[in-house]
């Protein structure tokens, strides 16, 4: 093994212990005389320290001649950090640097390797490998990870068997397109890449296995949404023999059970459950996020037969009360009018009313409308001023 321990095992424990880590320099402050060096892996960060004047001439040199983000093997002593750092859990220790390997050298990386990088998008999606090198990515991943073993353990609890299905199928149009990949064998023919393992979970099904998952990828040849994209992963399932409330009954199961495990937070209640007709009356949306308020309320009837053209002729009007909305300016509005307008939300504009203070109403569409109107509108949506 190239070393004793990781970057982020040692502690006051260990003091006196002769260790070898690698890692990556995060870090290295000369301050004459002294250097110290931040060395980062996977599991966290631990000081290097070295003292000019007692530090083997050839390893000062090697030491000066490295840079960020170079791969290097130390050994040296556990030592008692002299100015402790709280903020990570190595913090009360360092390593006094007695030889030094560089194990593969870095040119500066394009961005720097922190919690808030100076690094754009475009950039740290170029250099992707740097980029997981940094703690909000490398966590995003080690969760999903732990996601993925904590969904198998609870499903293999609960009897459910997990069957790999193939990639390469015929065509079962789903409502996207299909990616094709031809087949060298059979010229002018081609395989599909499957949108969802549909058809192999119905005959799984068919051939008895009651209770099957999949943690699947799935591919859908569409132009881009705010939720999807070309291919992407989903926690697959399929039972035999159930009703409704059965597979409600074992995937709540599964969310309680994921927080509990990997967050340990503790759901103690049941999840509440609302008709499709109320989830789209409310909140316009089959997956609403009811944390809000804010639900959308069916004025068709008070605003039609004003000679307000726009409300004549449309089936549908639904309003939405927004506290403390009076307060908003004209930019702001306009804003929530251009957000509107976006192809996620696909509307064509914003019909505004104020609620004032004074108990007046100012809207966009005035003329239309009386200070009554709006009094009433105002009362069925139960806005305050």
């Amino acid at each position: 093994m190239y070393r004793t321990h990781n970057c982020g095992e040692l502690r006051s424990k260990n003091i006196g212990e002769k260790v070898t880590l690698c890692g990556w320099v995060q870090l290295k402050r000369d301050k004459g005389g002294m250097i110290w060096i931040d060395l980062r892996d996977r599991y966290g960060i631990t000081q290097l320290a070295a003292e000019e004047v007692n530090t083997d001439k050839d390893v000062v040199k090697t030491i000066d001649s490295i840079g960020r983000e170079f791969v290097i093997q130390v050994t040296g002593e556990v030592i008692e950090r002299y100015s402790k750092n709280d903020k990570i859990p190595t913090g009360d220790i360092e390593i006094k640097i007695e030889e030094l390997k560089i194990l593969s050298e870095s040119e500066t990386p394009p961005f720097t390797i922190i919690e808030n990088t100076d690094g754009g998008d475009e950039l740290r999606m170029k250099y992707r490998y740097l980029d997981i090198r940094r703690n909000p990515v490398k966590n995003a991943l080690l969760l999903r990870h732990q996601v993925a073993q904590e969904v198998r353990k609870y499903l293999d609890a609960q009897d459910f068997i997990e069957v790999e299905t193939p990639y390469l199928i015929k065509s079962t149009p789903e409502g996207a397109r299909d990616f094709v990949v031809p087949s060298r064998m059979n010229p002018g023919e081609f395989y599909a890449l499957p949108q969802s393992p549909q058809t192999f979970k119905q005959l799984l099904m068919i051939a008895g296995m009651d209770r099957y998952f999949q943690l699947v990828k799935c591919f859908r040849d569409e132009d881009l949404r705010a939720d999807r994209q070309p291919e992407f992963t989903q926690i697959d399932c399929e039972m035999s023999f159930v009703e409704q409330e059965d597979v409600l009954k074992i995937f709540e199961g599964l969310t309680k059970y994921l927080f509990k495990t990997v967050k340990n937070v503790e759901i103690d209640y049941e999840f509440p459950k609302m008709p499709y007709k109320e989830a789209m009356e409310k909140y316009g949306n089959d997956k609403p996020d009811i944390r809000f308020g804010m639900l959308i309320n069916d004025i068709t009837q008070d605003v039609q037969g004003k000679n307000f053209v726009v409300f004549d002729s449309v089936e549908y009007i639904g309003a939405i009360t927004l506290d403390n909305g009076a307060e908003y300016s004209r930019k702001q509005i306009d804003a929530l009018t251009d957000f509107v307008k976006t192809p996620q939300i696909g509307e064509k504009g914003l019909v505004y009313c104020k609620y004032n203070t004074d108990g007046s109403f100012k809207s966009s569409v005035d003329k239309f409308y009386s200070q009554d109107d709006w009094k009433a509108i105002a009362d069925k949506m139960e806005a305050k001023a």
